[in-house]
């Protein structure tokens, strides 16, 4: 009986485990969808990925909790509640900026951003007089921005003109024309005179895939996230979050299949009455000893990079997006990635710091520019998670995850961790953070570390140009302008993930789900499905 009833379920197949592939496999379970998942590596989570080593379990991919909303949502959808799934705790600092050192400062103070707004305002009156009020009204349009992107932007499909129709939409045009054609370094700069607040504010370009002399002012809506809402830390980490999505894909009837390759997206012919060209029939892959399956479905999802997608997966005449396309499209930053094992105590850290260089536009150019090269010196990022959680290092000892943007080049790294000019960078940013951060005999307490570059993010997830988001998020490649999630070639197949809408970071992975669920429902609306949700009240430390 039980056979005959899945027999009549719609067979779904999902290509890429990661917290894409995951949320959803998730959501189209609880659709009614039979849901086989296959992804190519032995663990799931994708670039959310953690790497155990003398002790320490370092953490290789996001590590910023912003949009708890979002979070909750998609819970919401699956369920169940952040409250249930995840133990959260609020940052107090949110994260510690340290300057460049120069020859008129050599010993720049590092400035610390607190928890709280009120606490916010105070250091940026404090460090520019008389911002604090500037730094309100620009809180209070990120918020409303912020609201503006949810109901209209990340959770529409645009499968249909007449959302733009809206009042509220109308009534926002000119400030829209604004904030989208005026780049965010501009709009802060219009605001702002102290250099690190507006480094501060035109730093999460970065999560964006972009510069801030590139993404428009329409992100600033990010600073509210952090400067207002605060900084949120999962215990456990995103290791966590990925635990918990494995365990709803599994108690929601998703099958999951690991060291499996998917090497093509089989298609059938479609209907005459159908405006696409084919229409998706399966998989074929690849299990661990190398032999060949075919798996029927009536529906793909690729959450896998979405060049590789359609560039492998589908012959030339069936890409909505062949190579030509991509010609066209601007990466974002490719990433060294340094994991650093730490005997003793880092007071000077907090859980997150951000080193900024002073010449930002050189900076940038270095990464983005016509002759792209590792910035000298780079401005880096810092976790220091055993700040917040014990279970990620010995006792009496600290863990460090260091990113450094580079420029999207699979060049780089390719020799592996052996390579020379990974160590050697690796080297010149452990002696740059012990000298910006004042921290004594830094380099001779390291006791264990590692480093990787752009190379292993093109082998191991496929990704495009090597980079570690996605395409950047500038105008041309923002909402309606980013890749959609349905194949405008084939019908039944439909894209999940940081490569196309709405975007980078895991909130917008888990939007890109409910997209794909839209799409299959053919529900238009542009904003969040309707669910009952509520805000989780994390703990503060």
């Amino acid at each position: 009986m039980n056979s005959k009833i899945s027999a009549q379920k719609h067979q779904t197949v999902i290509i890429g485990g990661g917290i894409a592939g995951l949320a959803t496999a998730t959501l189209l379970a609880r659709e009614g969808h039979q849901v086989k998942l296959f992804e190519r590596g032995s663990e799931l989570g994708g670039r959310a990925a953690t790497i155990s080593r003398d002790g320490f379990r370092f953490e290789l991919g996001p590590s910023w909790y912003l949009m708890p909303n979002v979070f909750e949502h998609f819970f919401k959808l699956a369920g169940t509640s952040t409250t249930e799934q995840l133990d959260l705790v609020t940052l107090d600092p949110g994260y510690r900026v340290f300057a460049e050192p120069s020859s008129v400062t050599p010993n720049p103070v590092p400035v610390t951003v607190p928890y709280g707004s009120k606490k916010v305002l105070k250091l940026f009156d404090e460090l520019e007089p008389g911002s604090a009020k500037t730094l309100e009204s620009y809180l209070e349009s990120a918020a409303e921005t912020t609201l503006m992107a949810e109901q209209f932007f990340l959770y529409n499909p645009f499968t249909k003109l007449s959302w733009i129709a809206n009042a509220q939409i109308i009534l926002k045009i000119p400030t829209l024309i604004r904030l989208l054609f005026t780049p965010l370094d501009r709009y802060v700069a219009k605001r702002f005179k102290h250099p690190v607040l507006r480094q501060i504010l035109g730093y999460p370009a970065v999560f964006l895939g972009t510069s801030p002399y590139e993404a428009p002012a329409m992100y600033h809506l990010m600073s509210q996230l952090d400067l207002d809402e605060g900084v949120l830390y999962p215990m456990g980490g995103f290791t966590e979050l990925v635990s918990r999505l494995v365990r709803l894909a599994r108690d929601n009837g998703v099958e999951i299949v690991t060291e499996a390759e998917v090497t093509k997206i089989n298609t059938v012919k479609s209907g005459k009455r159908l405006r696409r060209r084919a229409r998706a029939a399966g998989v074929t892959w690849l299990d661990s000893a190398g032999t060949v399956h075919q798996e029927q479905a009536d529906t793909v999802v690729s959450a896998a990079d979405l060049h590789h997608t359609e560039t492998r997966l589908l012959p030339t005449k069936l890409q909505s997006y062949p190579e030509s396309w991509w010609k066209k499209q601007v990466s974002g930053p490719g990433a060294i990635l340094i994991t650093l094992g730490v005997e003793g105590s880092l007071p000077e850290l907090p859980h997150h710091s951000l080193f900024f260089a002073r010449d930002w536009k050189k900076n940038f150019a270095a990464i983005f520019g016509d002759s792209p090269h590792i910035p000298e010196p780079p401005s880096i990022y810092v976790c220091k998670p055993s700040a917040t959680d014990p279970n990620v290092a010995p006792i009496g000892h600290e863990n460090l995850f260091i990113l450094l943007p580079v420029p999207a080049d699979p060049k780089i790294g390719a020799a592996g961790h052996d390579d020379k000019q990974l160590l050697q960078v690796l080297d010149t940013t452990i002696d740059q953070i012990g000298k910006w951060a004042n921290i004594d005999n830094f380099s001779e307490r390291i006791v264990s570390r590692g480093v990787t570059g752009p190379a292993e993010f093109s082998q191991k997830y496929h990704s495009w140009q090597g980079g570690m988001l996605g395409p950047a998020h500038i105008l041309k490649q923002s909402a309606m302008f980013r890749a959609q999630n349905a194949s405008r070639r084939v019908a039944g197949l439909f894209y999940a993930g940081a490569t196309t809408s709405p975007g980078v970071g895991v909130p917008m992975c888990l939007i890109s789900a409910e997209l794909v669920l839209k799409h299959i429902r053919r529900d238009h609306s542009p904003g969040p499905l309707p669910v009952h949700s509520a805000t989780p009240q994390p703990k503060k430390i």
